[in-house]
């Protein structure tokens, strides 16, 4: 984790005016409102939380998570899982289907104390984790991906190889239990097509390990989750965990979805106008998509946002305006449906707010921090640095 040259120390009150353009920012205030709001959820739906961390990759925005303590946790990748372990972090869920050359890996971390689930939809890939824990002479807690959806891995809850990739597992005492995941639940536009699809990814988890259980298999773990159907479930019997991690920072998908609002978003991009071309009505910045990312998420939605909204610095939204394109370092902002562009000199510092959170916050090594519970200036006070976890 590498601390830029930039970060303020500990005896300097600087604001967002100061550091390097592009770079981005953490409303902490927000971040907590929004952990808070699902953490209230779970508690209220009786089931347990286990938050991805793959948004933020960051051992301070997990602190929070945890109150302060290392939580149940989801990653995307080992090296999250790594890096998390390094931080004290020992029920990590590797919710992406494994592969052979991993494995030593996810071994290496069992070793070392850290309870380490993989996930798979296949009897190959069952009978590699089979192998591998038979030579390691440990179980390697495994759970079976189920497809809820259409929308990517898995297997459907009915599929007949279910069972015999279960009997594989449990034969080597790996089987922990079954994952879904509703990706299709980005696209609903509804709250009644959200309860709908939070209610198919549990009836389709539950199904999937009823039916294991049925076969006198024994299932842990019915694991289910994504931000919008987390904030829209409202029965989740038979289900022992809930995943989402796009929660904490929120974007304008989420909010495209109604799953927040524009005010929920904790996580944006500073960015300074470099130029002006008035004769397409364009201005200029010096954030490009490697500072926002390429998602473009809400171009399926009704309202589409280019590659995202513009705030003032103190956060407050410029109406009608959009980051309409991007190329490598360049960013062009332009009005909406005719309406005037606003007078934005050169040295203008702005704030994007991005499509999707998980990507841009990918295109960051570090997170300037600040509480718009404490501050109202028109260039917000830098609270605090938070470091990233190396963990792509």
């Amino acid at each position: 984790m590498n601390i830029p040259s930039d970060a303020p120390g500990p005896d300097t009150a600087r604001t967002l005016a100061d550091p390097d353009t592009p770079f981005a920012v953490v409303d902490v205030h927000k971040v907590r409102r929004n952990i808070e709001r699902l953490s209230t959820r779970a508690e209220l739906l009786a089931v347990g939380l286990r938050p991805h961390v793959k948004t933020a990759k960051s051992l301070d925005v997990a602190a929070l998570l945890g109150h302060g303590a290392p939580c149940p946790i989801t990653v995307s990748t080992l090296a999250e899982a790594e890096a998390f372990a390094d931080g004290g972090y020992t029920d990590i869920t590797y919710a992406v289907g494994i592969d052979p050359h991993k494995l030593p890996r996810v071994v290496a971390l069992l070793r070392r104390g850290v309870t380490l689930r993989t996930l798979l939809d296949s009897a190959e890939q069952a009978e590699f984790v089979a192998q591998a824990s038979r030579r390691a002479a440990l179980p390697i807690p495994t759970q079976i991906e189920i497809d809820c959806d259409g929308h990517r891995g898995g297997l459907k809850p009915d599929a007949p190889e279910l069972v015999e990739i279960a009997r594989i597992l449990h034969a080597a005492s790996c089987l922990d239990g079954v994952l879904t995941h509703a990706g299709e639940s980005y696209f609903a536009y509804t709250a009644e097509e959200l309860r709908r699809a939070a209610k198919n990814e549990r009836d389709t988890a539950v199904d999937a390990a009823e039916r294991l259980r049925a076969a006198g298999l024994p299932v842990a773990t019915v694991s289910i989750g994504s931000t919008p159907t987390a904030h829209a479930a409202d029965d989740l019997t038979g289900v022992t965990e809930l995943r989402a991690g796009n929660y904490v920072f929120f974007d304008l998908v989420m909010a495209g979805i109604g799953v927040c609002r524009i005010e929920d978003l904790a996580l944006s991009v500073v960015v300074t106008v470099i130029g002006h071309r008035p004769e397409y009505g364009w201005v200029i910045t010096d954030g490009g998509w490697m500072a926002m990312s390429r998602d473009r998420g809400t171009s399926v939605q009704p309202q589409d946002q280019g590659y995202g909204l513009v705030t003032d610095l103190a956060g407050n939204l410029l109406p009608e305006l959009v980051m309409t394109a991007a190329s490598q370092e360049h960013g062009t902002l332009s009005p909406r449906d005719g309406a005037r562009l606003p007078d934005l000199p050169i040295g203008t510092r702005l704030r994007i707010l991005p499509n999707h959170a998980c990507a841009t916050a990918a295109q960051h090594q570090s997170y300037h921090v600040i509480d718009s519970a404490r501050t109202t200036n028109t260039a917000p006070e830098i609270q605090d640095f938070w470091k990233r976890v190396t963990g792509w």
